[in-house]
């Protein structure tokens, strides 16, 4: 008996959970505090009693040199504001850095439950989730973030308000530009694999393209709400353009599961091992080269 299909009790999963669960946390514990505590550079060995820039004070500073235009100025309202920007900057790099291990320790929590080709598919799926993840959230920093914060600049001169922001919401702008923009990204990804799950359908996509765009552009909407229709525009371009791609994609997988659905009908069994669909008559599992009998 394959040990995929060997039962187990309950707490023993619950058990393997949590002992995953507190990997990813320490993880991010431990690289959340690398940020904080670790300096940009080593100048301030040259006086150890000065004080020193740590990692997430760089990173903020490339940020606001990138993204923030000159005329914009920043203030901290609060008094604690600063120490709450330095937690919270650390522990989402340090989420970004641990990535890997929460993606690793997902998977091999999955991973017994999984046959062979269902394993092929979740590494193609992921693969393609966490590239487009990450060109969303490359074009959300360089392109959305930016153009919000450009567009939103004439209006300081219009309303008479000088352009002093606080330094949260700037931020926040920022990180939940790019968060939302790299998920959105996947959204192609996520219909590729509904389809290869016949889940749905391209023909269903194509009857009711109109809708879904619709309801794509109101995302790019509310992801850019200062920045007008051109910035939803910019945004919601490349996103067709990949939604396009991916129903060509899926379509292939739609035309391959119809050519082995048109075959004749031989009776077919499971392999016990990996799960493969093989004919009755077969004494060898074609996938894991295991004895049937």
């Amino acid at each position: 008996m394959a040990e995929r299909d060997v039962p187990r009790p309950i707490w023993e999963h619950i058990e393997e959970l949590a002992q995953r669960l507190k990997v990813i946390f320490y993880s991010v514990a431990i690289s959340s505090i690398i940020f904080m505590v670790l300096p940009a550079d080593m100048s301030f060995l040259e006086n150890p009693f000065d004080f020193y820039n740590p990692l997430i004070g760089k990173i903020l500073q490339i940020i606001r040199d990138q993204v923030m235009p000159e005329e914009l100025r920043l203030i901290a309202v609060g008094v604690v504001t600063p120490i709450e920007l330095y937690l919270i900057a650390s522990v989402v790099f340090g989420v970004i850095v641990s990535s890997p291990v929460i993606v690793y320790e997902f998977y091999k929590y999955i991973d017994p439950a999984l046959y062979p080709h269902e394993r092929r598919m979740v590494w193609g799926f992921m693969a393609a989730f966490l590239g487009l993840f990450a060109f969303g959230s490359a074009f959300g920093y360089f392109f959305v973030a930016r153009f919000l914060i450009w567009a939103m600049m004439p209006f300081f001169e219009v309303v008479g308000a000088e352009p002093i922001v606080s330094i949260m919401d700037f931020y926040y702008l920022v990180f939940i530009t790019v968060l939302m923009t790299g998920l959105t990204f996947t959204a192609p990804a996520v219909f590729v694999l509904l389809v290869r799950l016949g889940l749905i359908s391209t023909e269903s996509f194509t009857k009711n393209r109109r809708y879904i765009y619709a309801g794509l552009f109101i995302v790019t909407a509310i992801i850019t709400p200062d920045g007008g229709p051109i910035a939803d525009i910019v945004l919601f371009l490349p996103i067709l353009i990949l939604m396009e791609a991916a129903v060509l994609i899926a379509k292939r997988y739609e035309s391959e599961r119809r050519a082995r659905l048109a075959l004749p009908s031989i009776p077919i069994r499971k392999c016990p091992y990996c799960g493969a669909d093989i004919p009755v008559d077969v004494r060898f599992c074609p996938e894991c080269g295991r004895a049937l009998e």
